[in-house]
């Protein structure tokens, strides 16, 4: 700062030596009412003023450039593929052990009898539950009401015979058929899936699946019993080995029989499931062999088609 002074001093007096030299021999006298202004220290003093400047004090440091306050975030930093969570695992396909998985048709289940039943066509020493079979699923156009055709069925087993009971709703007993036409008259119809878990998706007949018809007995429940298996093919033709027993007529009638396993092939077990449907078909026209209308224990029974039909567990 002394420094600084100094400089500024050594100006002055070299203006004052300049001026000095410079001024003329004679002012213009002041008029009487302003004083003369003494304007020599004071122009000297405004020049100065004017010429010198003095140099601000130098920064102690460099000034940091100012901030941006719309500076971007960092980027997030990516997952290490060490910590990234793994996607939770679909639970595997689930076996087969639910019914309704099986079969949406029904299931059912069927008691081991301990005593054969007396096949006389009578009911009273059957014990196991009674199942309803009215739904029409052939020839509704042919169908006229309860009184026209409907059933009722129960079932058990031994490690022999398949046994079934069957109680019919009929005002016209009509069967004059017989062999490969036996269906084409007054008639009850099992169907047998015996490989149910083997071709549980299939949907056409192969040769585990199986269909016989039991006649009541031709021309009235007192005639010639029959049985005859249409499927498979390959083992179709009368059965002489399902034993029938079969009472009334018109009205009512009633049908047991026992059929053996020996037809399906199969040793039966506890435990053992089966597609399954039992139907029966209805004719009212005694002089002419015509299956005119059906009716089953499943609500979309299709020949064809074993998916539809129901399971059918064996119980001990």
């Amino acid at each position: 700062m002394k420094r600084q002074l100094s400089i500024g001093f050594a100006l002055l007096m070299l203006l004052l030596l300049a001026l000095a030299c410079n001024l003329p021999g004679r002012q213009a006298a002041p008029t009487p009412s302003e004083p003369t202004p003494n304007r020599t220290m004071t122009a000297l003093f405004e020049l100065v003023q004017t010429q010198v400047v003095i140099p601000s004090p130098l920064p102690s440091a460099t000034p940091q450039a100012a901030v941006s306050t719309n500076t971007p975030p960092p980027s997030p930093s990516p997952l290490p593929t060490s910590t990234a969570v793994q996607p939770t695992q679909p639970p595997a396909s689930p076996t087969v052990t639910s019914t309704a998985a099986l079969r949406s048709a029904g299931s059912y289940t069927v008691p081991f009898l301990s005593e054969a039943p007396k096949l006389d066509g009578v009911w009273d020493e059957w014990k196991t539950t009674a199942y309803p079979m009215k739904l029409v699923v052939y020839g509704k156009e042919n169908h006229t009401g309860k009184e026209d055709l409907e059933g009722s069925f129960r079932i058990g087993w031994d490690n022999t015979y398949l046994y079934l009971a069957v109680k019919v709703i009929d005002d016209q007993y009509a069967q004059n058929a017989s062999g490969i036409d036996l269906y084409k008259g007054d008639s009850i119809e099992l169907l047998l899936d015996v490989d149910l878990l083997g071709d549980l998706n299939s949907r056409e007949l192969n040769n585990d699946d199986y269909q016989l018809v039991i006649s009541p007995g031709k021309g009235s429940t007192s005639g010639d019993k029959e049985a005859y298996l249409y499927y498979p093919t390959g083992k179709a033709g009368s059965r002489t080995d399902v034993k029938i027993a079969s009472e009334g007529g018109s009205g009512l009638y009633r049908i047991e029989a026992a059929i053996p396993w020996s037809i399906f092939g199969i040793t039966p077990a506890d435990g053992q499931r089966y597609g399954f449907a039992v139907s029966v078909s209805d004719n009212d026209r005694e002089d002419q062999n015509v299956q005119q209308s059906m009716v089953s224990m499943v609500p979309n029974r299709r020949l064809t088609d074993p998916t539809t039909w129901a399971l059918l567990t064996l119980r001990r």
